[in-house]
């Protein structure tokens, strides 16, 4: 087969494409002939040798990345019931890597039969971005009453917060950076979309929703961006972060309020990421609730994950373009 693998830890150029021998599924095993694959940004910290969140950097090289799959099984290991073979199923591969290939293998309880309604790229879009988007919907309880400002809302978390707030009822603001990202937050539903790269973006929603009009402000972007987006938020209003992907790797770039800004803005401020989002769902164990959810609400179109698609061959390409915020959506590799 065909896999993308990293020989040397460093720039996306170190991903080579090159075709390796094909795995076997161990016992409780099958293997998938991959669809889609996902790329996620944690990828690009753990190619650079950096550690982003609970994956480890891998321990040995070379390595095949990512953790995110879809396709169809076309091999089953020891003890697997026959019924697996053929069936289209997606998977997040947990903390062991090789999704990065056209053929990959993991435990039967990671897998999510498709139905015929989700393709493959959807699929895989939702596996491990949206079960992230989920988790940071546990911390709203979304209604008619509410309006949510999502930060970088064409991206793969943004635009499924988009879509569900509005399925929720819920009066929707997305800002994302680049006239492209706007019309695509337009198309997603969203009742304004502003860019926010123009320094006029903040008054634009001030002039029609009034001075801070948020109940909600979802924001993965941090930095000074982040922080100047608190100042939408209503009193009562919740900030909820989970990411930091204008200031690089490093946490400090996270944007939570003090409980001394809080005080004076009326606002909670709070970073769901990890701990606090694995305890909503009884602990990491249960993460796989949050596909589950994901899952569903696609199946049932409420969710249409947008998707940034990429050849297998070019996934140093891909890590470029998601390292640059020159994508829209998910980003996938097709083999």
């Amino acid at each position: 087969m065909h896999a993308v693998r990293l020989h040397a830890f460093g720039p996306a150029e170190n991903l080579r494409y090159e075709r390796v021998p094909d795995p076997e599924p161990g016992p409780g095993q099958v293997r998938i002939a991959v669809a889609a694959a996902g790329v996620h940004l944690v990828d690009t910290a753990l190619r650079e040798g950096l550690r982003l969140g609970p994956v480890p950097t891998p321990a040995e090289l070379p390595t095949v990345p990512g953790r995110e799959v879809a396709g169809t099984v076309d091999a089953l290991g020891e003890g697997v019931d026959p019924a697996w073979l053929g069936r289209r199923v997606a998977a997040h591969l947990g903390m062991a890597p090789g999704g990065y290939a056209e053929l990959a293998v993991t435990g039967t309880e990671r897998l999510h039969p498709l139905p015929g309604s989700l393709s493959e790229d959807h699929a895989v879009a939702l596996v491990g971005t949206g079960r992230t988007a989920m988790g940071i919907l546990r911390f709203a309880e979304l209604s008619s009453a509410d309006t949510v400002l999502v930060l970088a809302a064409a991206g793969g978390i943004g635009s499924l917060l988009v879509q569900y707030a509005r399925h929720r009822g819920a009066t929707v603001v997305g800002a994302a950076g680049g006239p492209e990202k706007v019309r695509t937050v337009e198309e997603l539903g969203a009742d304004l979309a502003v860019d926010y790269t123009r320094g006029d973006w903040a008054e634009r929603i001030r002039e029609k929703f009034g001075d801070r009009p948020a109940t909600y402000l979802f924001e993965g972007v941090g930095g000074a961006l982040g922080r100047s987006a608190t100042a939408l938020l209503a009193p009562g209003g919740s900030h909820l972060s989970y990411g930091y992907a204008s200031t690089g790797f490093s946490p400090e770039g996270q944007t939570v309020l003090s409980e001394e800004e809080q005080r004076e803005l009326g606002v909670t401020s709070l970073s769901v990421l990890g701990k606090p989002m694995f305890d909503r769902v009884g602990g990491m164990g249960n993460i796989r609730v949050l596909e589950e959810e994901a899952m569903t609400l696609a199946a049932a179109g409420v969710l249409v994950p947008p998707v940034h698609h990429f050849p297998l061959a070019q996934a140093a390409r891909a890590h470029r373009a998601l390292e640059t915020r020159a994508t829209l959506g998910k980003v996938v590799l097709v083999p």
